[in-house]
């Protein structure tokens, strides 16, 4: 399937590992134009590197997205750079898991907050694209109740709400809006090598309830979020995509 996206230009928060680093590298093999930010700056310019070794232009920033005016910034800078902006991926969360002040403080700057500002910078490259797409990266933890109740959960239902609610709010300027809700991810230096490393009961507990018996895959996760970013996916608005395995039971 031709997903319409070569010369598009996405932009993703928190693009230099993990599920964001695969949701640039899928996008630049479909050929969009593609920028990133992440809080390392060697990490974001190897991934440039990556991106602009297929061909395409690429750009990135290092950017912490609980900054309000950096990231609007780095989004103003990014519609001059690729000359527009035609998908948004908000991808970066604090993980901060808990019930503490600090992580409903963590949670909401970085995981709701950076959302929110990010579509407001965005918001005026999009409504000048004719197939313009924002997709908000939620989790499992944000419709059922798990270990990650509290802070990180909360937030996590927050950004499916907050979706639901912009694909009303922007279809008049043709923009679309999507959530992804990511089951277990497994990557080098992700949240479940932590927890392999330092919480292995844990680690074991959640590994055995998965009907597949294993963790996803960032890639697995990016092959959604790019579909429902493109121009193949013009009909699909206010949804909320699950890539868990069949690991909920949510009806």
């Amino acid at each position: 399937m031709d997903l319409g996206l070569k010369g598009k230009r996405a932009v993703i928060t928190g693009g230099s590992r993990g599920i964001g680093r695969a949701i640039a590298e899928c996008f630049a093999d479909e050929g969009a134009h593609t920028s990133l930010c992440a809080r390392k700056a060697e990490e974001v310019q190897a991934t440039v590197a990556s991106l602009k070794a297929k061909g395409v232009n690429a750009f990135g920033q290092a950017v912490d997205v609980a900054d309000a005016a950096a990231l609007s910034a780095w989004i103003t800078a990014t519609g001059g750079e690729l000359g527009g902006i035609d998908a948004l991926v908000c991808n970066v969360s604090a993980l901060a898991v808990g019930d503490s002040a600090e992580t409903w403080e963590k949670s909401f700057r970085t995981d709701m907050m950076h959302t929110v500002n990010a579509v407001a910078a965005a918001v005026p490259f999009l409504e000048k694209s004719d197939s313009a797409s924002i997709v908000l990266i939620s989790s499992v933890s944000g419709f059922e109740v798990d270990f990650a109740a509290g802070s990180y959960g909360a937030m996590k239902a927050a950004l499916i709400h907050y979706a639901k609610g912009l694909s009303r709010q922007l279809v008049a300027k043709g923009i679309r809006v999507n959530c992804v809700s990511p089951g277990n991810t497994y990557f080098d230096g992700g949240i479940w090598q932590t927890i392999e490393n330092n919480m292995p009961d844990l680690y074991a507990s959640t590994l055995k309830v998965n009907p597949t018996g294993k963790f996803g895959r960032p890639d697995e996760v990016a092959k959604g979020v790019v579909f429902l970013s493109s121009p193949a996916a013009s009909r699909i608005s206010g949804t909320n995509l699950v890539i868990d395995g069949a690991l909920t039971v949510a009806v």
